[in-house]
């Protein structure tokens, strides 16, 4: 999922990766001009939700994609 968040500082990115990484089910966070990638069994509302409520700014989804079993072992094993 591809969401879409201001990023300020060095300190607003860390507490967005932190919210990010307490969430049970995510396990990959990149970051790149204003959008953060998040790679996980998740619904996106539920996450766009919570990072609205932690960091008190606006996040707008811009892409989701289906990652079926297959490729989820895939990417937790390396290959």
């Amino acid at each position: 999922m591809v969401m879409r968040v201001n990023i300020d500082c060095h300190g607003c990115f860390r507490k967005l990766r932190r919210t990010l990484l307490n969430m049970k089910e995510t396990y990959a966070i990149e970051k790149e001009q204003c959008k953060v990638s998040v790679c996980g069994r998740f619904r996106p509302s539920d996450v766009a939700i919570k990072i609205r409520k932690k960091m008190n700014r606006r996040v707008e989804i811009v892409e989701t994609n289906e990652i079926n079993d297959e490729q989820t072992e895939q990417i937790t094993s390396g290959q």
